[in-house]
């Protein structure tokens, strides 16, 4: 009897072979003949069913081309001494690319047969298709850990900086990668426990000093006790992903889904297409296409990849790295939705009306292939005349209908009033050599607002949908303030001579007329500031609470389970509530929701706060060395031990110590927010413009300390010293009086 192979084996011959890949080259490979042949021609069926295989004339060949990141096999060096590599999931038609290896200072010693996880390059000369540098070796994922370097005689010892580690790791002479007595290094265990039963280690990079700015998300990671290495576990079942083919998916790969990103962007998760609604019911309609990575499908419930997914929660994102959720495998290859190449989604269509309102849509589980991979920057340029080649064929067809639907969505959006703050991104940006190199703020683009406007129309079809099916799901909950929180920001619209009138159910439409009321005015920022304050943490829960800052009654995130746990929840729920295959929602997933909602919640108040942080430090060493500097900023907090300024160029938050205001006392007065002085009378209060001076920087915790040199352009009066410690000599009460009468007409700084 004859044997039939397996599609598998099938794959594995036309990938080893691809200019042998006609049916009869298949057959006389593994022997077929006769008969047996039916069942080899139903199998290349299947396989071509399945989105594996394409069939050009009468041969077939693998049908996706090489994925940016690529399982890869060192092949060995040639004559001239060069490394070149093998693409093991080769899917394109041809010869079999030649990649070219691209050593960086560090990387181990390759050999052939070795196998590595590459990022690979287009690079077409007459000897390679590709390069490739290396991510890691597969097979290898051996424990690193950041610490100090401490020289000794025969090499040096690692000694970790955090502080739950409480073995030293030791480094021979020749594993010390040049690393001098003090510096910050990456180490990563090299071999087992050594003299005095420490583990040994090698250098793989040097930091310098542990206050300078490479060094500070490394420590903020570990400060923070943010999961940077995954489990041997966790890589091996990612490195064993394939991708998915298109059995049980809607076929949308001729679809002109595009991605919209930043140019920095390091994944693309979700896609988007608009179309005008055939529907003559529905005249000037939209339908609008949202695509988002099928995560799903491969981080499936109680395995290795969920596990440790739901204990990291989130990505967290740093200037200079990002600390993924999922390997590389799938955030940055299988997972992201890189132009050209076929990848697993799940979409939902989205029809609206002419006035941007949602009547009604459907979920799908589909194959896509994105057209092309976009910036903000460059699609807004093409429409505002300015398409460069690769956007211009897309204009009349994706770029245009697109905008459309974005205005009639922008409708909707005044309609519903959401709370509409104005309070610019700011941006540091790192030169090669690690350093910030400057202090930007984010220009807000039409080309941003659409995208944000499509994912938030994309999440609350997600929760609607859920919601008829009667499925359990996590909500993305934000509560409205509490009455504490809105009576200090009625003291700051007071203190501002405006008005957030009491008595009423509170609305996002009323805090945005006191925002209207601040725009254009000395006050706008600070009102901005003072709103943003108000406002609870969002927080994840089984429990729907509502959406109260986006206006919404019902909210869950669908659109980055790349980078969010609570994404793939809602993935899992949309899969089993319409019977998409067996890597829904599990029981145990239902069971812990609410220990879920808690858990992530947490991960990503981490984040945040190790973002923070890691800002600040930088900051703080992008402006030491210019201690003495005299800098313009507005006063955004004010607390008895001293008083807050932002400062304009950098958005930094420097201190003034109470010690440092003069020679007298200064009476505090919570309810308006002011420090008022005993002898000379000097009213210091929210958003009062300010030059100072920096007199401290230090990066290793991102502390600035500044002078007051002057309050609304009038130098600071110094009170005698006689006054210091002395009680106010003013009624306590005036001071509120005091601070609302204050006028403040000075020119707004963005910031």
């Amino acid at each position: 009897m004859i044997r039939i192979p397996s599609k598998s084996e099938i794959l594995e011959w036309i990938a080893q072979n691809p200019t042998k890949a006609a049916k009869r080259d298949i057959a006389k490979a593994f022997g077929i003949k006769g008969a047996a042949r039916i069942d080899l021609k139903r199998l290349l069926k299947e396989l071509e069913d399945e989105g594996k295989l394409t069939k050009r004339r009468a041969s077939y060949r693998d049908a996706e081309d090489l994925p940016p990141v690529s399982v890869l096999e060192i092949t060995g060096p040639d004559a001239d001494g060069d490394l070149f590599a093998r693409p093991l999931e080769w899917n394109g038609q041809g010869a079999e690319p030649v990649i070219l290896m691209l050593s960086r200072d560090g990387d181990p010693a390759l050999g052939k047969g070795d196998r590595i996880l590459g990022r690979l390059t287009v690079d077409k000369t007459e000897h390679h298709s590709h390069t490739a540098r290396m991510i890691r070796r597969i097979g290898s994922n051996p424990l690193r850990i950041l610490g100090v370097f401490r020289a000794g005689s025969e090499g040096g010892r690692v000694v970790p900086v955090d502080k739950g580690a409480d073995k030293e790791w030791t480094v021979a002479a020749d594993a010390t990668g040049g690393a001098k007595d003090g510096e910050l290094v990456e180490a990563e265990q090299s071999g087992p426990k050594g003299r005095m039963g420490l583990p040994k280690a090698r250098i793989i990079a040097r930091l310098g000093d542990p206050s300078a700015p490479r060094a500070v998300s490394l420590i903020a990671i570990h400060q923070h006790g943010i999961p940077d290495h995954f489990p041997d576990a966790v890589v091996a079942e990612a490195d064993a992903a394939k991708p998915a083919g298109l059995k049980g998916r809607k076929d949308l790969r001729d679809m002109p889904l595009i991605t919209i990103d930043p140019w920095d962007a390091r994944d693309h998760d979700d896609a988007c297409y608009v179309e005008a609604d055939p529907d003559p019911k529905n005249a000037d309609g939209f339908i609008i296409w949202v695509a988002i990575a099928d995560v799903a499908h491969y981080v499936t419930p109680g395995s290795e990849l969920d596990i440790e997914a739901r204990k990291r929660g989130n990505s967290t994102y740093f200037p200079d790295r990002v600390v993924p959720m999922l390997p590389d495998r799938l955030s940055g290859d299988l997972c992201s939705l890189h132009e050209g190449v076929e990848r697993a989604c799940l979409a939902v269509a989205m029809r609206i009306d002419a006035s941007g309102n949602l009547i009604d849509h459907t979920f799908h589980r589909g194959l896509m292939k994105s057209v092309a991979s976009l910036n903000y920057e460059e699609v807004q340029d093409a429409m505002d005349g300015r398409a460069n080649d690769k956007v211009a064929p897309l204009m009349d067809d994706v770029i245009r209908p697109i905008y459309a639907a974005y205005d009639a969505l922008v409708r909707a959006r005044e309609k519903r009033q959401p709370l509409e703050l104005d309070l610019p991104e700011r941006q540091i940006v790192l030169g090669d050599d690690g350093k910030v190199s400057s202090v930007n703020f984010k220009e807000r683009l039409d080309a941003h607002r659409l995208i944000e406007e499509f994912m938030v129309l994309a999440n609350v079809a997600a929760a609607e949908t859920l919601i008829a099916k009667k499925s359990p799901l996590l909500f993305r909950v934000h509560e409205e303030p509490n009455s504490d929180k809105l009576d200090a920001l009625r003291e700051v619209a007071h203190a501002a001579g405006l008005v957030l009138a009491k008595g009423q159910v509170l609305k996002t439409a009323h805090l945005n007329r006191l925002l209207a009321q601040a725009k254009d005015t000395e006050n706008a920022e600070l009102v901005n500031i003072a709103t943003l304050r108000s406002m609870t943490q969002a927080y994840y829960n089984p429990e729907n609470f509502g959406h109260f800052g986006l206006s919404l009654r019902a909210y869950a995130h669908f659109t980055s389970p790349i980078r969010r746990y609570a994404d793939l929840i809602v993935h899992r729920a949309l899969i089993a509530t319409h019977g998409w295959g067996k890597d829904g929602l599990s029981p145990w997933d239902v069971e812990h929701l609410p220990d879920t909602a808690k858990l992530i919640s947490d991960t990503e108040r981490r984040s945040m706060v190790a973002e923070r942080d890691t800002t600040d430090r930088y900051l703080a060493a992008f402006l030491s060395d210019r201690i003495g500097a005299e800098m313009t900023g507005r006063i955004s907090g004010i607390a008895k031990f001293g008083v807050f300024v932002k400062l304009d160029e950098t958005g930094a938050d420097g201190m003034i110590p109470i010690r440092n205001l003069g020679r007298e006392y200064f009476h505090y007065d919570a309810d308006s927010q002011t420090l008022m002085g005993a002898d000379t009378g000097l009213m210091i209060s929210l958003g009062q413009r300010v030059t100072v001076k920096l007199a401290e920087a230090t990066p290793v915790t991102g502390g600035l300390i500044v002078e007051l040199l002057s309050i609304d352009d009038r130098a600071v009066p110094r009170g005698p010293m006689r006054g210091r410690g002395k009680p106010a000599r003013r009624k306590a009460g005036s001071s509120r009086k005091k601070a609302a009468k204050i006028a403040r007409k000075v020119k707004r700084t963005r910031r």
